[in-house]
């Protein structure tokens, strides 16, 4: 049953760091920091979108239009915090 945590708690892990790269990622390319023109930063960009768009799209369904502030990520990192908590909680203690 540990190990069933210990992967549990590696894939919300990399979910974690993926969603940390989208977000620096997008601040980098709104500040002009980062060119959308180079093709490794398009492909990355492209890439973070893929993978997280599908955890983003039910939590823009709920959550009201506040603008041009998304609060998708901040309510995945919240999701991803929750499920910690619980995967912890639920295997890790009484051993």
């Amino acid at each position: 049953m540990l190990l069933i945590a210990d992967i549990l708690l590696l894939l919300l892990n990399v979910a974690w760091f993926f969603a940390i790269a989208h977000v620096i990622m997008s601040w980098l390319i709104n500040f002009g920091v980062l060119n959308m023109n180079q093709p490794i930063i398009a492909q990355m960009w492209d890439g973070l979108n893929r993978i997280l768009e599908p955890a983003y799209r039910p939590i823009r369904r709920v959550l009201p239009q506040t603008g041009g502030l998304d609060l998708a990520p901040l309510v995945f990192f919240i999701g991803i915090i929750i499920a910690r908590m619980i995967v912890v909680r639920t295997f890790y203690t009484g051993f």
